[in-house]
């Protein structure tokens, strides 16, 4: 039996105990595919609230790269110090948690000016026992400013910035209306890779039209642009995404369990050693879910993924 290296080993080691990683969602965090920079409607399949159940966002100010002023700014920093504490609390009483990961997780937690940037990260970095920051972000809303900034902050700190890769092929980044190519995914991976960052890649497997071949290839190309860890997640359909259209027309079929841990366990004996596994599986548990159904029970999801893996040989 071999037990795979995953994130929370990864930091086990490193850290000499458990690390907990704690979701942060702030108001006024969009993306250029929402607010119509380069698309309009978001990917196919977003609908953050999904995502992120806490976020209710109702906020008409939102941010992007050549904002100028953020009026908002207290709100947000007091929105942060209420998440964390919340959560921290939680944690500390059912896992006797000491040491955090701060993850910016909703929405594109780049895709602001640098000053609104340094006073989220910074403020989150003080709070006590935090050892890093997680950042959520695409490769099109990152500038070779916030890289060096954050560059800085990992000669202290653990610096992890989480990239949606998605998909290595164009027509299938066109597809889901990404607002971007693989080039854009390659070049700025490689930049933050040159700045000694720490990078997760996202893969989704079951976008439209791929094949398994093709969605092993897109993890074996991400691992050649040097990724420390990777996240899998299977697309499903939620209510109120530009996916839902075609799914309720007959030309969206979801990915099945028996598929996609087919290919999760192809994928997950193709890693080199050095790449954790930050994720496995994802899904949600309410109404506004239509398909596949499979993905409405994570603890099912996780049972069904532990055992497959058993009979390779492997423990997650």
């Amino acid at each position: 039996m071999k037990h795979l290296n995953t994130i929370g080993r990864y930091w086990r080691n490193k850290y000499g105990e458990k690390v907990y990683k704690i979701p942060i969602s702030i108001s006024g965090f969009t993306c250029p595919n929402i607010d119509g920079t380069v698309a309009k409607g978001g990917c196919t399949f977003c609908e953050n609230e999904s995502f992120s159940p806490n976020l209710k966002d109702n906020s008409k100010f939102k941010l992007n790269l050549l904002s100028t002023e953020n009026p908002y700014l207290e709100n947000q920093l007091k929105q942060l110090q209420m998440q964390f504490e919340a959560t921290r609390d939680v944690l500390k009483n059912k896992f006797g948690a000491k040491k955090f990961i701060v993850y910016f997780q909703s929405f594109t937690n780049t895709y602001a000016p640098l000053a609104t940037l340094k006073a989220l990260y910074e403020k989150a970095l003080s709070f006590d026992n935090v050892v890093g920051l997680s950042i959520g972000t695409r490769t099109d809303c990152i500038t070779d400013e916030t890289l060096d900034y954050l560059a800085e902050l990992s000669q202290t700190k653990e610096i992890w910035v989480e990239y949606g890769i998605q998909s290595i092929y164009d027509e299938t980044l066109e597809k889901i209306n990404r607002g971007h190519g693989y080039d854009n995914i390659k070049d700025w991976i490689k930049k933050t890779k040159e700045k000694d960052l720490l990078v997760c890649g996202h893969m989704i497997f079951g976008l439209p039209d791929e094949t398994q071949e093709m969605m092993l290839k897109g993890v074996e190309e991400s691992v050649k642009l040097g990724i420390d860890s990777i996240k899998f997640h299977p697309l499903y359909v939620v209510e109120n995404t530009l996916l839902t259209i075609d799914y309720k027309q007959g030309d969206f079929h979801p990915i099945s369990q028996e598929e996609y841990i087919d290919t999760l366990i192809k994928s997950i004996k193709m890693l080199p050693e050095n790449v954790s596994i930050s994720r496995v599986t994802a899904g949600i548990s309410d109404s506004t879910l239509l398909d596949p159904s499979w993905c409405n029970n994570k603890h099912k999801q996780m049972h069904n993924i532990k055992q497959a893996l058993l009979k390779e040989e492997l423990i997650y």
